[in-house]
């Protein structure tokens, strides 16, 4: 995955530089059209403007259907970005035939060719841009039209303005260029920053995942044990009643873990179910509602469901169950750990017509700066109420659907976790 992801973003970076390869050309060809039409009136130079013009005419052509063509692209090639310079040396190296040759102080306007190729390029391809530039210089040495111009010390003058006005675009182009392929580059960088994050991530989930089945098959023997030797003390005439309905309760908690041990063994490994029902987000978020309340009744908890009309359908998604389940679970613990007297979790749901949010919100004693920075990313130590990689699932669970975890503390107290969830990549 990394690998693709590092392909696709050669071709997005290279279709960024054609982007500005060609801004910047629009930029000459309108300083060079301005040069032509105007020098030879303020400078009293005799020019021959028509095949200039023309040149910059075709330039703005090929310019212009480059520009067209980039319009609908999402990536490009190294060979069209080597082909663009290409046009760019045999423009100006045709503009500078017909103005003196080399001996134009405008013909170093060959070098920001070389430096953008030197940036983008690989190696061959700079190689052939250094050798076209060179062949083109030396070229125009031999070969070119002259400027008439009769005064030597006002030639000499001529050729210092020449020179100042080629070291300011040169500069200004190259400082450009090297700005905005800096601000790509440390962009691409942050973004391969954050696949290896998901890529280590993963790797861990991948671990978790695997433990978690090997528990599942090695807890079901110990549960089923359990669960018998419950029945048949719960049938035990010798007990009294009040021990007899504890034992009930153990036996009815062994049978939950074990319905949670198959679900789990059933459904690893499992994506998107294509050929599960669709159900509506409400029916949904209450029947799940109502069974974890069947496992937690240590707080009190309601639902709140709000949304623009019609009720989206979904596809349910186990693991996408897991990770509010997780929520709700970290909300309780949150929420018993306080001693206000406060003990109700909030589960909020709502929707417009491409996201799915939904919010747990608790009455504990907020998320610390720790876990606000780094929830998510890696897990926490064991405490009481569970063992600290509940964030770390959820997180993974919601990348996989292209969705966001938000955790927030509100202003009255208490702790807020958030999904952001697209309805495209979980409805029917």
């Amino acid at each position: 995955m990394t690998s693709n992801m590092i392909r696709s973003g050669d071709g997005s970076q290279t279709l960024a530089s054609l982007h500005r390869l060609i801004a910047a050309r629009w930029v000459v060809l309108a300083l060079a059209a301005v040069v032509i039409l105007f020098a030879p009136t303020l400078l009293a130079i005799s020019m021959t403007a028509l095949p200039l013009l023309a040149i910059v005419a075709v330039a703005a052509l090929f310019n212009g259907i480059a520009w067209l063509r980039l319009r609908s692209s999402v990536a490009a090639t190294t060979a069209e970005l080597f082909r663009q310079i290409c046009i760019d040396l045999a423009t100006l190296a045709a503009l500078m035939f017909f103005s003196g040759g080399a001996t134009n102080p405008l013909i170093s306007l060959l070098l920001p060719s070389v430096a953008f190729a030197a940036l983008t390029l690989p190696a061959a391809y700079v190689v052939a841009v250094t050798g076209l530039a060179i062949t083109a210089y030396s070229a125009l040495m031999v070969s070119f039209v002259p400027l008439p111009i009769d005064n030597a010390s006002r030639a000499a003058q001529l050729h210092l303005s020449g020179m100042w006005l080629t070291f300011v675009v040169s500069a200004a182009l190259i400082a450009w260029f090297i700005l905005r392929m800096m601000a790509t580059i440390r962009q691409r960088d942050a973004e391969l920053a954050a696949a290896r994050e998901r890529s280590l991530r993963d790797e861990h989930l991948v671990a978790l995942g695997t433990l978690a089945a090997g528990a599942a098959h090695e807890l079901g023997t110990p549960l089923a044990t359990m669960a018998v030797i419950a029945g048949e003390l719960e049938r035990d005439a010798t007990l009294n009643d009040a021990v007899r309905a504890d034992i009930a309760i153990l036996r009815s908690q062994a049978v939950a873990c074990k319905a949670i041990l198959t679900a789990l063994t059933e459904r690893g490994g499992v994506g998107r179910i294509e050929k599960a029902a669709a159900v509506s987000v409400d029916v949904w978020i209450e029947t799940l509602h109502r069974r974890w309340r069947q496992q937690l009744k240590q707080v009190s908890s309601r639902i709140e469901i709000s949304g623009q009309p019609p009720t989206p359908e979904i596809i349910v998604d186990p693991t996408l169950e897991q990770s509010v389940i997780n929520l709700l679970n970290n909300a309780v613990n949150a929420t018993l750990a306080t001693n206000n007297g406060a003990r109700e979790v909030v589960l909020g749901v709502c929707w417009n017509s491409t996201t799915l949010e939904i919010e747990v919100r608790d009455q504990g004693p907020g998320f610390s700066p720790e876990v606000l920075q780094q929830a998510g990313h890696r897990t926490f130590p064991a405490h009481a109420g569970g063992s600290g990689i509940g964030l770390l699932l959820t997180q993974g669970v919601i990348d996989r659907l292209g969705g966001r975890l938000f955790l927030t503390n509100a202003l009255g107290g208490g702790g807020v976790a958030r999904l952001e969830l697209p309805l495209a990549r979980i409805a029917p």
